[in-house]
């Protein structure tokens, strides 16, 4: 099969189309032929050789795919060769083919194309597992959502408005607010322009916000808890600016603040197989009724693979961007 290689960790250049080993479906497994992989900010970050697979994982880059059942390891019921699905997987995603935990497995949507499938499973695991699970985010509450035109902020958006929930956004242009707007948000602040903290004090009449999602880290640690309403619930995924700040946590306590966060890949199979169970019973029937979609910035074929990391580190895309891996060669 051809995978995209990573020889050595680097810039997006060290990615080169090259022959391996289809992997083989275990107990459990089952076989993926790819048609598509989205590519998400931890590629970028393993590529630079900073965030290593988690043991047993494939080393291969990838943790999101589209396309049908190829095979069936024992003891899987669930699905059947040809079956078109998507799959968070553990790595080895950017293949022609992986093999997945069936539990970490969905059945592709109907109505949406394999490219618009790809794009959904580690956005809506990461999303489930940190806005509803442990941010508890109920209905008529109020979201604050940084990084909001990224591929987790664009299904935050969805996710939370089909919950009955009024959204908040941070975004760093005009365009990407106005995104943000026509995907649902209630209000679309550009950081580069204003101070998120004074806009949504004003917003909700200093009451603040209910549940905050933060991929930034940094300074905004401190701000969050300053926008943070009584019993709030703020949940980092990610430090883009660090995971170090000076932090008064005086109103942590005096509002009774829940400050939590995760990181989904290593997480065992039966907590991941859980998030897939309630997405099929909540969020799937939510995309069948054509409520929320994914949004895709740009399809690459998997010969481009270097330019699409190039795109994903320059933040310059809404939604998310996804890998054509039967793409013919160019050649």
């Amino acid at each position: 099969m051809r995978y995209i290689a990573m020889k050595e960790a680097g810039d997006a250049n060290v990615l080169s189309v090259e022959t391996t080993e289809a992997p083989q479906p275990q107990a459990g497994e089952i076989l993926i032929d790819v048609a598509c992989a989205g590519v998400n900010r931890p590629d970028v970050f393993q590529r630079m050789g900073a965030y290593p697979p988690p043991p047993g994982a494939s080393p291969i880059l990838g943790l999101e795919v589209s396309g049908t059942v190829a095979q069936v390891g024992s003891g899987v019921t669930a699905f059947s060769v040809g079956d078109p699905v998507c799959a968070l997987t553990n790595g080895g995603a950017y293949a022609e083919q992986v093999a997945v935990n069936a539990g970490q497995c969905l059945p592709s949507p109907e109505g949406l194309s394999l490219a618009e499938a790809a794009a959904l499973p580690e956005t809506c695991f990461t999303v489930w597992s940190n806005v509803f699970d442990r941010g508890a985010l109920k209905a008529n509450e109020t979201l604050l959502i940084h990084g909001g035109a990224s591929g987790i902020g664009t299904t935050a958006i969805q996710m939370a408005k089909c919950l009955g929930a009024t959204v908040i956004v941070t975004a760093s242009s005009d365009d990407k607010c106005q995104a943000c707007l026509d995907l649902g948000a209630d209000l679309a602040i550009n950081y580069r322009e204003e101070d998120f903290v004074e806009v949504i004090q004003t917003f909700t009449k200093k009451r603040g916000v209910d549940v905050i999602l933060d991929m930034v880290g940094g300074d905004y640690i401190d701000r969050n808890i300053k926008v943070a309403a009584m019993d709030g619930r703020i949940v980092n995924i990610a430090f883009l600016r660090g995971p170090q700040a000076e932090v008064n946590f005086m109103p942590v306590m005096l509002k009774r603040l829940t400050l939590t966060g995760s990181t989904l890949r290593p997480q065992p199979p039966e907590v991941k197989a859980q998030i897939a169970a309630d997405l099929k019973e909540t969020v799937w029937p939510w995309i069948a009724s054509g409520k929320m979609k994914p949004q895709l910035a740009k399809i690459f074929s998997l010969y481009d693979a270097p330019a699409a990391h190039q795109m994903m580190e320059r933040n310059e895309v809404v939604g998310k961007i996804v890998l054509d891996m039967k793409a013919e060669s160019p050649e």
